[in-house]
């Protein structure tokens, strides 16, 4: 499999390696039926469209309080669990947030090629958003996409407002079949966890990247933004770029082990329509990870319009691979 990876400075460079094995198991595929509101992970076909699924991996540190406590062998094995449910899952795009290089408090792991590796993805692109001390102090992090598809004009920005500013987003151009080989813009972005006039400036520059666009276009990843507070800077992604999430109200995302709040989205552009959406129940993470399936809009908007409102409810769920001990 080939990793590109981007740091700060933009310099490209890129590694080899062998696929690895993918993670053991899969699980169940009939269970509840998901409903708005509830925590399920719906299975929409193949055949519906393109399948996405975005997840916030928290540095593979899984319950921990910090990823510096764990253990090399820790890191892997919570690696390896984050991989089953991606092999699981079988998205054809898959955002990560919080994904580190190889770093000295993470256990010096490419978290982003050991996830590829081990569910069986030929294609990743990781940025780095740290700022310049954190860098010399041997820490690598920022975001990543995995995909089954060729990733084109693969970049990264860092949004590095302030001093404590970690956050970015990496962008890269696919064509699916399941779109009919139309390009799509996906990206995997993380605002800033404490801030609304910090995360609004983020979004002001993801909205200067992408103004104007032609192609399609997908953000996913941990926003750290409600509903509630869309008019702080998720409106501005509505107004400027035409994205919109499926549903203005869904299952919670954060903290994972008593979900109060979603904080994670998947965002389409008018081109595109949801013909399926789930919140997975598997604590791999401090987050819950979401998955969607999209396809072009329908050219008759009422029949699209019922379809989109029935995603939630027409699917299936799985349940999940990994259960709280």
């Amino acid at each position: 499999m080939t990793i590109t990876i981007f740091g700060r400075s933009g310099v490209k460079s890129e590694k080899r390696k062998r696929p690895g094995t993918l993670a053991p198991g899969r699980t169940h595929r009939h269970g509840r039926r998901g409903n708005e509101g509830a925590s399920a992970a719906l299975e929409p076909t193949a055949a519906l469209g393109l399948r996405l699924m975005s997840l916030n991996i928290a540095h593979a540190r899984r319950k921990a309080q910090h990823q510096s406590l764990l253990r090399e062998t820790t890191i892997r094995r919570n690696l390896a669990l984050i991989a089953g449910v991606i092999e699981r899952e079988e998205p054809q795009i898959v955002a990560l947030q919080e994904a580190d290089g190889p770093s000295s408090w993470s256990g010096k792991i490419d978290h982003v090629e050991t996830l590829g590796a081990l569910a069986g993805y030929p294609h990743a692109f990781r940025g780095e958003h740290n700022s310049p001390t954190l860098t010399r102090l041997d820490v690598s992090y920022g975001t990543a996409l995995l995909s089954r598809l060729p990733l084109a004009g693969p970049r990264s920005l860092a949004f590095q407002q302030n001093w404590r500013d970690t956050k970015g987003f990496v962008a890269a151009t696919i064509a699916p079949e399941e779109l009919g080989g139309e390009s799509v813009d996906v990206v995997s972005i993380h605002l800033d966890f404490l801030a609304d006039r910090v995360r609004r400036g983020q979004v002001e520059q993801l909205v200067e990247t992408f103004r104007g666009h032609a192609r399609h276009l997908i953000v996913m990843g941990d926003f750290n933004c409600a509903w509630s507070e869309r008019r702080r800077s998720l409106d501005l992604l509505h107004r400027e770029l035409k994205l919109r999430p499926f549903r203005e109200l869904a299952a919670p995302t954060y903290p994972a082990w008593r979900p109060l709040v979603r904080l994670d989205w998947i965002l389409i552009s008018e081109g595109l329509d949801f013909a399926g959406y789930g919140t997975l129940e598997d604590r791999v993470s401090d987050h819950l990870g979401i998955t969607a399936t999209v396809r072009r809009r329908d050219s008759n908007p009422k029949a699209a319009r019922c379809r989109e409102g029935a995603a939630t409810e027409a699917q299936p769920s799985r349940l999940p691979s990994v259960s709280l001990a």
